[in-house]
């Protein structure tokens, strides 16, 4: 099973805090990779190394190679390649103040798709994935600032899917979503891993226990156990590991 994003012996430092220690792993390609860890252990920051956008903190120095197909994404100078093959979702939405349709097509457009034709496909395509078509099918020329937190949220996803990334990373998506609509995104998360490899932290262990093919646990700033998700949460090999997945902190 070949890698397709591998962090060796990364660190990140803020300033003078250590949010990463010289975490190593591998993920594998076309599956579900989940992270888990209770808060400040290092699970954002791990996910913006992938496409950079750890660059936007200025106060960070990053040790190590983090590469996707075997390029270390330190040394591309064109950034932005990088991050239109890597799609990212932070835990609340960030919509542009643009339609809803211009905020799924925007990026396509950017990247030299002009034919509208192929635009509409794409947009319905996206919000369909993201389980907001139906929706907003009927007001897609409406501000995308104006819907729901959920269905921000859900706009967001399917900004990032319209980069038709080889990689999506998800940071906490499911936070401002009810119950049923994480059900079924769910669902499609399952599908699209046929297409791309995804990323996927959560606070919620069921959640990486019920989705991902292999797990890593992050505890202060450290990898404490990777391995495949049936392992870590059955038969894993550190102790904090098993008090973490059965609930014995977070």
């Amino acid at each position: 099973m070949s890698a397709k994003v591998e962090f060796e012996k990364v660190t990140v430092r803020y300033g003078a805090h250590v949010a990463l220690r010289g975490v190593s792993l591998e993920m594998p390609e076309k599956q579900i990779f989940g992270i888990i860890g209770p808060a400040n252990s290092g699970k954002t920051t791990l996910l913006k190394c992938i496409n950079r956008t750890i660059d936007f903190v200025p106060s960070a120095a990053v040790e190590g190679d983090v590469r996707v197909d075997g390029q270390n994404v330190f040394a591309l100078r064109n950034v932005y390649a990088l991050r239109r093959r890597v799609g990212m979702v932070f835990p609340l939405p960030v919509g542009l103040p643009l339609s809803v349709y211009e905020n799924v097509a925007y990026a396509p457009r950017r990247a030299g798709m002009h034919d509208r034709t192929a635009l509409d496909r794409l947009v319905e395509k996206c919000l369909r994935q993201a389980m907001l078509w139906d929706e907003v099918k009927d007001r897609l020329s409406m501000l995308g600032t104006k819907l729901s937190g959920g269905q921000q949220q859900r706009l967001t996803l399917a900004r990032a899917l319209s980069h038709q990334p080889e990689i999506l990373c998800l940071d906490e998506f499911s936070i401002a979503i009810d119950p049923v609509t994480t059900m079924k995104i769910e669902d499609v998360l399952l599908e699209l891993k046929e297409e791309m490899t995804i990323v996927l932290v959560t606070n919620l262990v069921q959640q990486a226990h019920r989705l991902a093919d292999h797990v890593a646990f992050l505890n202060r700033s450290e990898l404490v156990e990777c391995g495949p998700t049936e392992k870590i949460f059955n038969q894993p090999d550190q102790r904090l590991t098993y008090d973490y997945v059965t609930g014995g902190f977070g």
